[in-house]
């Protein structure tokens, strides 16, 4: 069993600094689980703390059932990938990968064999004889994790391995890293900043604000039931959109969402999945729409209560997707999970340009949309799909 618990952490720096608060979690046997959030947060902080590179103020850790708390690094049968390389320049590449099991004194022959399986696993066997100047960035990220991957450790601990690569190179190594964890079924901690890595890579994705977890899941879990306003803007990309609005009940029994001038009528689904939306009628609440969640009007077709129109500000064609930005008259959402979001350049709502009074959204629209910047925009909202959170505790509102 090679299952990582961690069971009320804590960590506090001499100046009084609290990195990592109460944190209870645990990693399951083979499992692949994130740790994400902002700068800061305490995931890189935790993750050394199970690699035993970091003493715990408080708490327990456990790998494999056993609690390593004062157990030294070496001799906790786990493997760490960082985001810097640190591959030996003087050794080619069957040397850094073998150089952990050349100080352990395994037999030649043993080593060999292992690096060769690591070698072809990892799509290096014609690069064993270079050295790592010679190899690209996803090459020498490779044979870091080959490195890792050849001691046959109970876990993997990764620290955003993928940052120092470009854009393209990061798709490619993700991919490699999600399939080989598959193959190899090794539980694995996967530090990023990137929630997109989240989001594809992870079994499970926690999501840490100030060394708190906030929320851990399944990916799609924290997309579709985020508990607050910080998960929610930090989950998904371009992030949500977030505004205040006004419930309201018509005579008919019926919820709408009331943003200054403009209305939008809530799907029925929407009241009978949060019952809690019922005490909010006639105050105010943080409204969410997922840029996924529009469409152009003219596309998906426009219907009395569902639809908002603006005039298109700004059009980014993606190619698979065109992203309209274009402002409505509503108040920015005001709240503290919304303002370390934008300090983190995490995109959400934001105050429009047309003054105080207007917020400038996003909307994920199909490549057929035919909207142009400066012209007018009926924007579909799916309001099945709104999100709605407590102005004040900017908790999601689900139940009573």
């Amino acid at each position: 069993m090679s299952a990582i618990v961690l069971n009320g952490l804590g960590k506090v720096y001499a100046d009084g600094t609290r990195a990592v608060d109460d944190l209870n979690l645990e990693i399951q046997d083979g499992e692949f689980l994130v740790l994400v959030g902002p700068s800061g947060c305490g995931k890189t902080t935790a993750l050394r703390i199970i690699a035993g590179l970091e003493e715990i103020s408080e708490g327990t850790v456990q790998i494999g059932g056993r609690v390593v708390n004062r157990v030294p690094s070496r001799d906790r049968d786990v493997a760490m990938v960082f985001q810097s390389y640190a591959l030996y320049p003087h050794l080619n590449v069957f040397d850094n990968i073998a150089f952990g099991l050349t100080l352990r004194k395994l037999p030649k022959a043993e080593i060999e064999r292992r690096v060769t399986e690591v070698a072809k696993v990892l799509e290096l066997s014609e690069y064993l004889e270079r050295k790592p100047k010679n190899l690209s960035g996803g090459q020498r990220q490779r044979v870091a994790m080959g490195r890792a991957i050849v001691r046959e450790p109970q876990a993997f601990l990764m620290d955003e391995p993928l940052s120092n690569l470009d854009a393209k190179l990061r798709v490619q190594m993700r991919a490699q890293i999600a399939r080989i964890q598959r193959d190899l079924g090794v539980t694995t901690v996967y530090v990023t900043h990137d929630q997109t890595e989240a989001m594809t890579l992870g079994d499970r994705v926690a999501v840490m604000k100030r060394g708190v977890l906030q929320q851990v899941g399944p990916p799609q879990e924290l997309y579709d039931r985020p508990v607050n306003l910080f998960v929610a803007g930090f989950i998904g990309s371009p992030g949500m959109n977030v505004i205040t609005g006004t419930l309201e009940m018509d005579d008919d029994g019926h919820y709408w969402t009331v943003l200054d001038k403009q209305r939008l009528k809530l799907a029925d689904s929407v009241v009978h999945d949060r019952p809690g939306l019922k005490e909010y009628a006639g105050r105010e609440v943080i409204v969410g729409i997922r840029p996924e969640d529009m469409e152009d009007g003219e596309i998906a077709g426009e219907a009395d209560g569902f639809v908002l129109k603006s005039v298109a500000d700004l059009v980014e064609a993606m190619g698979s997707d065109v992203l309209v930005h274009f402002p409505v008259e509503a108040r920015p959402a005001q709240a503290e999970d919304i303002r370390e979001l934008a300090d983190d350049g995490s995109m959400i709502a934001q105050a429009g340009t047309e003054g105080a009074g207007t917020t400038t959204l996003v909307g994920r629209f199909s490549p057929r949309t035919r909207v142009f910047e400066g012209q007018p925009v009926a924007v579909r909202v799916d309001t099945a799909r709104l999100h709605f959170f407590d102005p004040a505790s900017g908790s999601s509102i689900w139940h009573n």
